[in-house]
């Protein structure tokens, strides 16, 4: 049985890569792979339209997990009895992160199942009824239940949103389209940390309605995926879709031909469950997956984002507001550059930069409190602390942000998305939640420690994408996932 589908994983693999060899087409230097031309280029209006409604769904996940948490937990902390005020919060915190949980779980098999727009819409409504119960409620209970709803539907908004982009866009421009994701979730973040010094936590949680109505109605404009049209066997959907997509006057006989062919042999391979990702085979893009989701998550992020008015009035700032609206007007410029970059310098070189970045902010702020608890230079501890955090956030912005909802998208091969990609995401609100979670007890175990932990994560993490995460620039989905096939195939052989 092994040596049949190990067979049937090589069938898959060869002709792409061969196909690749006999163009003429020099490698990049770096990348650990060829590019190739695939159809003519056409209007790319329609991939523009749908990215930009389909984003909306970043923008309320940064609405939900990192501006609003933060700002709420300011505003309605004050009605919290004294005794149970630090267990609400961490509640309160990461609540969110378990209904994001239980939405990732079932991500991939809805939009398998139902389609990636349809999925799309539903996380929508999760969205606007959690937005609601937030907005009018009368008690803690009503509270948290409006944050799992709207934690279900970013859990499957951080899965489909980056697969619908990246099986949309062509593989030219994926990158920096499917970056755009990650721009959205800071552009949410940001005005939302702007707002919430502002507005009341009420109105704040309005801000939230807007997107997900827009979202709702844009969907009606948004075609299906083509590679999930294929994958359910609706061939002339597929061919008006994937047209639509490129312009009617692009050639896409050959980017269809080879979505078709590599959809056909992945069809032919054994129903995958969730024990299955654990086999040889799909072992090294899972890992790949779920690391760097949980690299990313277990760094610290989720502290900064839940945390960070907290953060600074321990470091000494009268309030932790001003700080707030510092981020809040820094965070999204510098997500452009992932943005502008992803296809030119590659997916690894933002990664490691943007570790490296985040190692050396997380530490500057465990040096910072450090500091603090030996009594010197007390007047710089609150500059060391806002230029670490904004060191951090820069840094995960303009690389790890971005380039980890890229990879999931791109990696997984069709056959095992939806299972591989559900507990990619499941991994990355795991982190969110534990980190939400636990932050309060680490900073009262100690503060300085806390952060040096976070900074030893990011060297980890710089370490197993220099070693494991391989370069997917200017490459199809096809080609990408025939190379996991085919290094799985041969690391095992």
């Amino acid at each position: 049985m092994e040596h049949q589908e190990s067979t049937q994983q090589q069938d898959i693999a060869e002709p792409l890569i061969q196909q690749d060899e006999k163009r003429n087409i020099t490698s990049e230097e770096g990348d650990g792979f060829r590019p190739r031309n695939t159809s003519q280029r056409g209007s790319l209006g329609v991939v523009w339209l749908s990215t930009a409604i389909a984003v909306w769904g970043s923008f309320l996940f940064g609405c939900c997990v990192i501006g609003l948490a933060d700002s709420l937990l300011i505003s309605y902390s004050d009605s919290y009895q004294e005794g149970s005020q630090s267990f609400t919060i961490r509640v309160f915190a990461s609540i969110a992160s378990i209904g994001a949980m239980i939405g990732a779980i079932t991500s991939g098999h809805i939009s398998d199942y139902i389609g990636r727009k349809r999925t799309m819409r539903m996380a929508a409504v999760f969205c606007i009824i959690g937005w609601l119960a937030i907005c009018f409620t009368q008690g803690v209970w009503l509270l948290d239940i409006g944050r799992i709803c709207t934690g279900y539907g970013i859990g499957i908004f951080s899965y489909v949103v980056p697969v619908f982009i990246a099986e949309i866009a062509p593989k030219d421009l994926r990158g920096g389209f499917t970056s755009l994701n990650e721009f959205m979730i800071q552009v949410g973040g940001s005005i939302t940390y702007l707002l919430g010094p502002v507005l009341t936590w009420r109105m704040l949680s309005l801000v939230g309605l807007i997107p997900s109505l827009m979202m709702l109605l844009g969907m009606f404009f948004v075609p299906e995926s083509p590679r999930w049209l294929v994958m359910v066997g609706k061939q002339r959907e597929f061919e008006a879709t994937l047209q639509r997509l490129r312009g009617k006057d692009a050639d896409i006989s050959f980017e269809a031909s080879e979505i078709q062919e590599y959809t056909k042999k992945l069809q032919q391979m054994p129903k995958t469950r969730i024990l299955d990702l654990f086999q040889k085979r799909y072992l090294h893009s899972v890992i790949i997956g779920v690391g760097l989701m949980l690299f990313k998550q277990f760094g610290g992020l989720n502290a900064f984002t839940s945390y960070a008015s907290s953060i600074l009035e321990l470091a000494g700032f009268s309030s932790g507001k001003f700080g707030t609206v510092v981020i809040g007007l820094c965070q999204t410029p510098v997500t452009i550059t992932a943005v502008v970059l992803m296809d030119r310098c590659g997916r690894r070189p933002l990664l490691l930069m943007s570790l490296v970045g985040a190692c050396l902010g997380t530490f500057l702020i465990g040096v910072a409190f450090c500091l603090k608890d030996h009594e010197l230079v007390l007047n710089l501890i609150p500059k060391m602390v806002l230029a670490g955090i904004l060191i951090y956030l820069w840094s995960f912005a303009s690389g790890i942000g971005s380039a980890s909802w890229v990879i999931m998208s791109e990696i997984f091969p069709l056959n095992i998305k939806g299972a591989a990609g559900s507990l990619a995401i499941c991994a990355n609100w795991f982190g969110s939640w534990s980190v939400a979670y636990a932050f309060n007890y680490l900073m009262n175990w100690s503060s300085w420690g806390t952060f040096f932990l976070f900074s030893a994560v990011s060297a980890a993490a710089t370490l197993f994408v220099a070693k494991l995460v391989p370069e997917t620039r200017r490459r199809t989905l096809e080609e990408i996932q025939a190379h996991m096939l085919s290094s799985d195939s041969h690391s095992h052989s």
